[in-house]
């Protein structure tokens, strides 16, 4: 029953979805949220006016952020910080596994195939097949991309 709560609150705030969006842990998606076929969320949120773009057969673990907006420390009025918002685009390709309470800045880039480690600090892009971990995320091995690939021509998607 909240699986089909969550889905539900979900799919009415955010800007557009393609298809089938599993919302399994209490998630709260930005309205700038766009989401492709398949997309699955065990725990996430989203926050901050910057636009979201995730694609197809997406899966993130539990306790996992995405944060768009920051206030901009430099070139504003007061310190520690000014009331001038920054808005900062994220873009998650296709077929992206995000592990447990990663969180991910504005600005980034994940391309398809990339697995985050669970605890991750995603601050820069990820490459295709990548998959990446630590706090700043870096790539520390890539995916056989000969069975990637072999998967995505066979459609064999959870």
């Amino acid at each position: 029953m909240k699986r089909f709560i969550y889905t539900l609150l979900n799919k009415m705030r955010i800007k557009s979805f393609d298809g089938k969006v599993f919302v399994n842990g209490f998630s709260i998606l930005s309205k700038t949220t766009k989401l492709g076929y398949n997309c699955h969320f065990n725990g996430m949120r989203i926050r901050g006016s910057g636009e979201v773009i995730i694609g197809d057969n997406f899966h993130s673990g539990g306790g996992c952020k995405i944060i768009t907006s920051y206030h901009d420390y430099d070139n504003d009025d007061y310190i520690p910080y000014g009331n001038k918002v920054i808005h900062k685009k994220v873009v998650i390709g296709n077929n992206v596994w995000i592990g447990d309470d990663v969180l991910i800045l504005g600005g980034v880039n994940i391309n398809d195939g990339a697995i985050i480690q669970a605890g991750s600090v995603v601050t820069s892009n990820i490459g295709y097949c990548e998959i990446a971990g630590g706090s700043p995320a870096k790539c520390f091995k890539k995916r056989d991309i000969q069975h990637y690939e072999r998967l995505l021509f066979l459609e064999k998607f959870k």
